[in-house]
């Protein structure tokens, strides 16, 4: 019985879920999210970022104002460890799946591969078990 138990509270994966590569990819895990009304592709999830971040440009292609940006003190230190300061903070509902989420991004005026970065304020909000490998 406590097989059955343990059994039902358990996520796995057979190797039909992997991606074609296998377990050899380094692909980054991303996300299609609703945003404002827009569908907005290239969303990443990084548990290695301690802000979730929106880049002006997304803000300006989704024509959200700037009026509804927060100044604030906060200092970002990139990948590549060059600290940015940011324009300030906004608070975005996002919709992924069947629910909404408010989720305050710091916005930097920087060029990116993604449109938002989800970091671990968002993931720890959400109880999000991010699992890059599927």
């Amino acid at each position: 019985m406590a097989e059955r138990l343990l059994a039902v509270n358990q996520i796995s994966f057979s190797k039909n879920d992997y991606p074609p590569e296998g377990n050899a990819h380094n692909k980054a895990l991303h996300l299609t999210v609703k945003c404002e009304g827009y569908y907005v592709k290239r969303v990443m999830q990084d548990g290695g970022s301690g802000v979730d971040i929106c880049p002006i440009s997304t803000l300006q292609c989704m024509e959200i104002g700037t009026e509804r940006i927060r100044p604030n003190n906060v200092c970002v230190r990139a990948f590549n460890v060059i600290e940015r300061d940011t324009i300030g903070e906004i608070d975005l509902i996002l919709t992924i799946g069947p629910v909404d989420f408010e989720v305050t991004f710091q916005v930097l005026d920087m060029d990116t591969s993604y449109n938002f970065l989800l970091g671990r304020p968002w993931i720890h909000a959400t109880g999000d078990v991010p699992s890059t490998f599927h």
